[in-house]
C-alpha cells in the first residue's frame, strides 16, 4: 500500500480531468475495473459536467465530485489534500500541468500523468523532484501509450537476458490508430517549442546526479532496414527512449553498460518516406503561428476517435535485446494505444500506486522504477500482452 495511510486522506484515486476525451474513458475503465473498496473521486473545473458524468458511471453514487481548476492554484492544493493518488489527463501539460504537480509533491500526494512532453518533465524534475523527495511523493509522468508499453517492455526484456553485463534493446513500434485534439495540441506544442525543449533538458543535465560506475544511453539510431523485424526501421523522436534511459539509471538490473533505440517499424519504404515527409511537414508549420492554429482547429481538444474506430486499432512493440551472449525477441501488444489501452494502463497504475506493495521510491520516478513488475502484472491481467517470442 501507498505510503499513505487510507485514514488519512479521503480518497485513494482523485482523477483530473474526467470529463475530457481520455479522462472519460479513465473513469469509464475504473467505474467497472477498480475493487469494490475504492474511494475516489472525479475532478475538474466544471461541476455540472461531473455530475452529468457521475450519473452515466456504473455505481456513480459512490464516486466523490471535486471542483478544481488551473487557473486557481488553491484548488489544487485541496485536491492533492484529499487524494492519497492523483492521477492528471489535463494537457498540454506546459500549458496547464505545473501547479497540480507542485501541489502534489508539498503534500505528499502521488501524482501520474499521460505526457509525452519532455520539456514538462524535464521542468518538473529540475523544479519538484527535491520536494518531491522530502515528502515522499512519487511522481510518475508518461503513463499512457507513452511511454508504458516501451519502458515497461524494455524492463521485461532486460529481465531475460543476463545479469552483470553490457546490455543492447531495441523496441520497433508498429501501430494502427487515430489520435485525438488533445494529442495533436501537444504535438503541435512540442514542435513549436524546439529551443525551450532543448533548454530543459541541458537545465536536467546539470541537476541529475552522475552515474559513477554504469552507463545508460539512448542514441538515436540510423534508419535501416531491420531484418530482425522485417521492417524498416525509423527513428521516433518521442519521450519513450529517454523515460527507458531514466529507468536504466535508477535499476542495476540494466547492467553496467545499457543502450536503447527507438525506432517505428514500417514495412513498406514508400509509406515509411512518405511518414517522415508528413512529420517533418507538420513540424515545420507549427514553427508558424498561423499555421499551427489553422493545424490545431482540424481536430479540437476533448475531440477523439469514434468506438468503432478505437475497436479495430491496435499496436505492437517489439524489442531485441542482446548480452551475455543471449538474444531474446520480446512483444508488448494491445488494442487501440491513444485511448483504449491509454486508459487502462493509466487507470491500472494509478492503482498500482495506490495498493500494492512497491519499492519505496520517491520524487519524479518512471513507471519501471516505481511499479515493474506489480504493474506489468496488473497489465497482463487487463489484456496487454507481454510475451518472449524467441531465445537464443
Amino acid at each position: 500500500m501507498s505510503r499513505l495511510k487510507r485514514a488519512d486522506r479521503p480518497y485513494d484515486i482523485v482523477l483530473f480531468g474526467a470529463t475530457g476525451f481520455v479522462g472519460t474513458l479513465t473513469a469509464d475503465y475504473l467505474a467497472a475495473h477498480a475493487p469494490k473498496d475504492l474511494r475516489w473521486a472525479i475532478a475538474g473545473r466544471d461541476e455540472g459536467r461531473l455530475q452529468a458524468l457521475r450519473e452515466q458511471l456504473p455505481g456513480g453514487s459512490e464516486v466523490g465530485v471535486l471542483r478544481a481548476d488551473v487557473a486557481d492554484p488553491d484548488t489544487l492544493r485541496g485536491l492533492a489534500e484529499h487524494a492519497r493518488v492523483v492521477a492528471s489527463t489535463v494537457g498540454p501539460y506546459i500549458r496547464y500541468g505545473e501547479e497540480l504537480v507542485a501541489a502534489c509533491a508539498d503534500t505528499g500526494a502521488d501524482y501520474l500523468d499521460l505526457t509525452g512532453e519532455p520539456e514538462f518533465v524535464d521542468l518538473m524534475y529540475v523544479r519538484h523532484d527535491a520536494r518531491a523527495r522530502e515528502t515522499g511523493a512519487r511522481m510518475v509522468h508518461a503513463c499512457g501509450f507513452d511511454s508504458v508499453p516501451h519502458d515497461l517492455g524494455a524492463y521485461f526484456t532486460v529481465q531475460q537476458l543476463p545479469e552483470g553485463v553490457p546490455l543492447t534493446v531495441d523496441g520497433h513500434v508498429s501501430v494502427d490508430a487515430a489520435f485525438s485534439g488533445g494529442t495533436l495540441a501537444s504535438a503541435l506544442d512540442q514542435f513549436a517549442r524546439g529551443r525551450q525543449m532543448l533548454a530543459a533538458a541541458r537545465d536536467r543535465g546539470r541537476h541529475e546526479p552522475r552515474l559513477m560506475s554504469r552507463r545508460a544511453s539512448a542514441p538515436t539510431g540510423a534508419p535501416r532496414f531491420a531484418k530482425e523485424v522485417g521492417a524498416w526501421a525509423l527513428p521516433l523522436p518521442t519521450i519513450d527512449p529517454q523515460i527507458v534511459r531514466r529507468s536504466a539509471r535508477a535499476l542495476e538490473r540494466y547492467g553496467p553498460d545499457f543502450r536503447y533505440r527507438h525506432y517505428a517499424a514500417v514495412r513498406h519504404l514508400p509509406v515509411a518516406l512518405g511518414g517522415v515527409a508528413a512529420v517533418g511537414a507538420v513540424a515545420a508549420a507549427a514553427q508558424i503561428p498561423a499555421a499551427r492554429r489553422w493545424l490545431s482547429g482540424r481536430l479540437r481538444p476533448g475531440d477523439g476517435p469514434s468506438a468503432e474506430k478505437r475497436a479495430k486499432s491496435w499496436f505492437t512493440v517489439r524489442f531485441v535485446g542482446e548480452g551475455g551472449g543471449r538474444r531474446v525477441f520480446t512483444e508488448v501488444s494491445g488494442g487501440d494505444p491513444g485511448y483504449g489501452e491509454t486508459a487502462k494502463m493509466f487507470a491500472e497504475s494509478a492503482l498500482s500506486l495506490a495498493f500494492d506493495d512497491l519499492p519505496p521510491t520517491a520524487g519524479q520516478v518512471t513507471t519501471a522504477v516505481a511499479m515493474g513488475d506489480p504493474l506489468i502484472e496488473r497489465l497482463r491481467g487487463a489484456g496487454i500482452t507481454f510475451r518472449v517470442a524467441a531465445a537464443f
